[in-house]
């Protein structure tokens, strides 16, 4: 459709007509997602839900770095404390523990880290405790 509208003819016309030829041309057959709902139909209205699907689609942060190691390391506890083996407890702890090294070493952007290294041996503790019961 890189035509320009004619002088004279109207919008809705034109329009229109370009639609018909289209269609008659079968430039709409095979789309995908033909025949499926609309996703996110049904939520209210957010004028910024195009950035925000972006962003999931990326695996982007909208928080400073400092924030998103604060909740990786909630993550990993939580990861440590459904571990199948003290093995896997270990080695969640340990990658946490090198990424919080590393952030200490050189502070990220954005509100204090407010982190330290996880003690394994302790976690691993209530993990067995908690295996025990």
């Amino acid at each position: 459709m890189t035509e320009r509208k004619p002088a004279g003819v109207g919008f809705e016309t034109w329009v229109d007509r370009q639609i018909r030829e289209a269609e008659e041309r079968g430039a709409f057959a095979g789309l995908p997602g033909a025949g499926k709902p609309i996703p996110g139909l049904d939520r209210p209205y957010d004028a910024m839900w195009w950035i925000k699907a972006k962003m999931e689609r990326e695996g982007l942060s909208a928080l400073p770095p400092s924030l998103t190691l604060r909740k990786a390391a909630e993550d990993a506890r939580l990861d440590a404390s459904r571990a199948r083996s003290e093995a896997e407890v270990r080695r969640i702890l340990n990658e946490m523990n090198e990424r919080i090294r590393e952030a200490l070493a050189r502070p990220p952007a954005g509100p204090p880290l407010n982190l330290e290294p996880f003690d394994i041996d302790a976690v691993v503790g209530e993990w067995r405790a908690e295996r025990g019961r």
